[in-house]
């Protein structure tokens, strides 16, 4: 693993079993607990409890059309949940855990709460890689739903700060495991019989997974929602956002990338894995900063800077 995740198995050990057990009750009980993954920090709640899931749209003004995924510690977990032809089970097997998302029809006793699907026959799932939520999971015996502990359509949080912020006197028990390593949400798939489409870009990349698959990505089609990221505005700051500047106007908060500079540099030497760990906390630093505006650099859109662009893109759509 790395330097990161080496830090966060430290904080988990200083902060001991007793935060995760105590977590683990709240969870049980029905409550909610923000936890760190390796890609942003959670609202989780108990899947199969459909009282929980109503607080997490509740605690997030979330539309309840909008699907959530729900978090297994591994693929034998996944299984009760969801059906795993063969393409399924060879991209598990190669990024669980780790930040991919996979959408696949639901089992015929799938326990979910129904809200957890909106009303889908789908299920979004993920075998998360951080080991906070992997002790979570393994404590509680519970499948997670976890979407971003933020306010729905808002920067989604990487720190624990951030979820304090954003949910205020709503935010709920807060499991500590410092930044997160990727900064940005995972890529969802959707396993089309033998096929897969993206529906959100993400770490795992269009060409890792046509790599691994031998397969390149159906073109995505329709406005139906099928998973979290999909809406135009999402991942949006309070403030109008300008994409593909590459110089500040007045009153603009200037996000630079590379040889260009800015109030903050995302990556001064230009690494796209390093500007989408530093994406959603640029701008939340962005919103907190006395410009009325923010103004953001061109970013590459090869490899993860699909995934960059794509939360860019919505970040600056208003509804």
């Amino acid at each position: 693993m790395s330097g990161s995740n080496d830090h966060i198995d430290d904080k988990a050990r200083r902060y001991g079993k007793q935060a995760i057990v105590a977590a683990a009750e709240r969870l049980q009980s029905g409550g909610l607990v923000a936890v760190p993954t390796e890609t942003v920090y959670g609202l989780a709640a108990d899947s199969t409890n459909a009282g929980a899931i109503a607080e997490i749209y509740r605690t997030k003004g979330r539309p309840d059309f909008n699907p959530l995924i729900v978090h297994v510690p591994n693929i034998d977990a996944a299984r009760k949940l969801g059906l795993f032809n063969d393409l399924a089970n060879k991209l598990a097997k190669i990024f669980w855990p780790g930040p991919l998302t996979l959408v696949v029809p639901k089992t015929s006793d799938c326990p979910v709460a129904p809200a957890v699907t909106a009303g889908l026959e789908t299920i979004a799932l993920r075998c998360p890689a951080h080991p906070l939520m992997q002790e979570l999971l393994a404590t509680s015996g519970l499948f997670l739903a976890a979407p971003s502990a933020n306010k729905s359509g808002g920067i989604s949080p990487t720190k624990p700060e951030h979820v304090k912020h954003s949910l205020g006197k709503a935010a709920p028990m807060i499991l500590d495991g410092g930044p997160c390593e990727s900064g940005i949400e995972s890529t969802i798939v959707a396993i089309r019989d033998h096929d897969y489409q993206i529906l959100r870009p993400g770490p795992i990349t269009a060409e890792d997974l046509e790599t691994s698959t031998g397969k390149v990505a159906l073109n995505q089609t329709g406005e139906k929602i099928e998973a979290p990221g999909q809406l135009a505005s999402h991942y949006a700051p309070s403030k109008p956002v300008r994409l593909d500047a590459m110089q500040p106007e007045p009153e603009e908060y200037y996000i630079g990338f590379g040889a260009i500079a800015g109030d903050f540099n995302l990556s001064v030497s230009g690494d796209l894995a390093e500007a989408a760990t530093n994406l959603f906390a640029s701008l939340h630093d962005a919103d907190a900063s006395d410009r009325p505006h923010i103004a953001i650099a061109p970013i590459p859109r090869s490899g993860i800077g699909a995934a960059i662009n794509d939360r860019l893109k919505r970040a600056a759509q208003k509804d």
